[in-house]
């Protein structure tokens, strides 16, 4: 019935399309109309050139080569006047009903069977689906192999199995084993889900069916369906195959009880998804993989065994990964025989293939600009920079006062991470402005962290306000330049209070609760009183008033030091870590300073 109602409509539609494009195609060869009186008057003036007569209409054309038309009550007696003025008369027969009817059935004809050709194409899915049009040839350029992965080795590993079956299935029938139905690829964008199922057709060298889960929904109710039936189709006759389905959350999302079309389209997709999968026999060779970085609203059904049996999470990368990952990407550049990808992959720590990627392509691009003959470390740090602090803003209108205080807020960054325990390793610190920046502190860690300990926590919070309170201790005035580390701080407070249980007053429990998705976290509020709610806010205060009171005693005691390194950074804009180290050994060679002792500090905060 929806069929037959969507045809009626295309029908309809195109009806008016032909219509339509009649009409413009009159206006624009029909000549313009002039009254009788006017055609008359330059008939006898000597005007008009020539004639055609059919029926009472008149198409002429004056003897100034314009044409025109007009009407006549008596062609008889306006023939005497014409050839009176040797005007070129021509005539035709009038159109007969006969003639008017046998043209509007022919156009009805021509309508009618577009119409069938349109609604044929989309009742098989529309825009004509053919196989090729989702299916990557083997051996095509678009196909990898496992050598084009790297930094996700568990993973890939873990997938061996299916290659392995896909080209030897016959061993695990006799054995009386199942592979998987289908595997859930789940992790951050651009860690590589889609180049994962690429290598595994590439590897079996199997036909790989590859669609996004957007291409299924459609306007027109039924598409989406259906397209998951032909497609599950062809895939049964080319077995054995991988079918990939891409961003599965836009169909395989949990299914509620909404009641508008788009929601019901969207769910009759899933339920014809769930059955084709769900249809396989033991013994099918075909695989299906999806991939998606939303596992967290997907439908239970299509999560239960005998559907996607097997759950793999690609993460980011470690250390060794990015380190892989540089060598796979940088084969296709000419590097400098100096290069050093460690160094470079311990810069870049959180960093997803797809990041790594284009940090090399950067790279290669910097050094062309720069007319290089291969790419060199000094292309690594510019290409990091542009893509974690933004573009360079030189010509950025900051005056000199600005600039200053500027200054002095980055060094107050910098001298409390480098004097405090416990810290990411200062990488960086430039009064450029970048991206939306006006300046930045950069800090790389050493080594990968997966758990944070409490010292390290209140000593970020602590490096976060040692802009603001430097600003305060040199020009005793406050600024709006440290909105975003004061957020930042509060942050980390607030979760440490209500998420991490490490408030000494509030004890080991959880008044938040965040739920981590790989697109980002989302606080979910506990259930507490009002009296607890002001006792949390109060020990996220006393906790920020304690660290910024421990802070600013810091760097009162490395006064001079924050001058100095101002200084620098006003003249050279920036410095990296090396350069900070000299600065600050000259500071300990020409004033004796007590060290600070900040181990024991954290008593109070506990």
């Amino acid at each position: 019935m929806k069929n037959r109602v969507q045809t009626g409509l295309l029908l309809i539609f195109l009806t008016f399309l032909g219509v339509l494009g009649y009409n413009a195609w009159l206006l624009e060869t029909t000549p313009p109309e002039r009254t009788y009186t006017e055609f008359y008057s330059d008939v006898k003036n000597g005007q008009v050139a020539s004639v055609h007569l059919k029926g009472s209409k008149i198409r002429g054309e004056d003897k100034d080569g314009l044409q025109f038309r007009t009407f006549s009550p008596d062609i008889p007696a306006l023939l005497p006047l014409l050839f009176a003025h040797k005007v070129v008369v021509s005539s035709e027969e009038p159109a007969t009903l006969f003639d008017k009817l046998l043209t509007m059935i022919l156009v009805l004809i021509s309508i009618a069977f577009l119409g069938f050709i349109f609604s044929k194409g989309s009742l098989r899915g529309g825009n004509l689906w053919k196989e090729n049009r989702f299916q990557i040839k083997a051996g095509s350029a678009d196909i990898k192999t496992f050598a084009d992965v790297a930094g996700i080795d568990e993973v890939r590993e873990e997938l061996k199995e299916i290659v392995d079956f896909l080209r030897n299935h016959e061993k695990y029938n006799l054995l009386g084993g199942r592979i998987p139905k289908g595997v859930l690829l789940q992790g951050p964008p651009g860690t590589g889900k889609t180049l994962l199922a690429r290598a595994i057709a590439g590897e079996a060298s199997v036909p790989f069916y590859l669609i996004g889960g957007s291409d299924f929904v459609e306007m027109f109710a039924g598409v989406g369906a259906s397209r998951v039936r032909e497609l599950f189709g062809q895939a049964k006759k080319s077995a054995p195959c991988i079918v990939f389905i891409d961003e599965i959350d836009a169909i395989g999302a949990r299914r509620g009880g909404g009641n508008n079309g788009s929601h019901e389209e969207r769910e009759q997709t899933l339920n014809a998804l769930l059955v084709e999968m769900d249809g396989f026999s033991s013994n099918e060779t075909v695989i299906v993989i999806a991939a998606t970085n939303r596992p967290d609203i997907l439908d239970p059904a299509l999560l239960r065994p005998g559907r996607f049996d097997r759950q793999l999470t690609v993460s980011l990368p470690n250390l060794l990964g990015r380190v892989k990952i540089l060598e796979v990407h940088t084969r296709i550049i000419t590097i400098s025989k100096a290069l050093n990808l460690t160094v470079i992959a311990q810069g870049i720590p959180g960093f997803s293939g797809a990041d790594i990627a284009n940090l090399v392509n950067e790279a290669a691009l910097t050094a062309a600009r720069h007319k290089k003959q291969s790419v060199e470390m000094s292309d690594f740090e510019e290409a990091k920079d542009k893509i974690l602090m933004g573009l360079e803003r030189k010509n950025a209108a900051i005056n000199e006062q600005e600039r200053r205080v500027i200054a002095y807020h980055e060094a107050g960054h910098a001298i409390v991470a480098r004097f405090l325990p416990e810290t990411d390793t200062l990488h960086k610190i430039t009064i450029i402005p970048r991206g939306i920046a006006l300046g930045l502190t950069q800090q790389v860690p050493v080594e990968e962290r997966y758990t944070y300990s409490l010292v390290y926590l209140l000593n970020r919070i602590k490096v976060l306000l040692g802009g603001r309170i430097a600003e305060k201790i040199v020009f005793n005035h406050l600024s709006t330049g440290a909105a975003n580390d004061i957020a930042a701080a509060t942050d980390i407070a607030h979760r440490l209070v209500c998420e991490w249980g490490m408030s000494g007053v509030l004890g080991s429990m959880v008044y938040r609760q965040t739920q981590h998705q790989f697109l980002g976290d989302v606080d979910i509020k506990g259930h507490f009183s009002e009296a607890t709610a002001r006792e949390i806010d109060l020990e996220v205060r006393r906790i920020i008033n304690d660290c910024y009171d421990e802070t600013e005693k810091l760097l009162r005691n490395h006064n001079r030091l924050i001058h100095d390194l101002a200084e620098v950074l006003l003249v050279n804009e920036t410095i990296d870590s090396e350069e900070m180290e000299i600065v600050v050994q000259c500071y300990s060679k020409t004033e004796k300073h007590p060290e600070t002792d900040a181990n024991n500090r954290e008593e109070s905060m506990t």
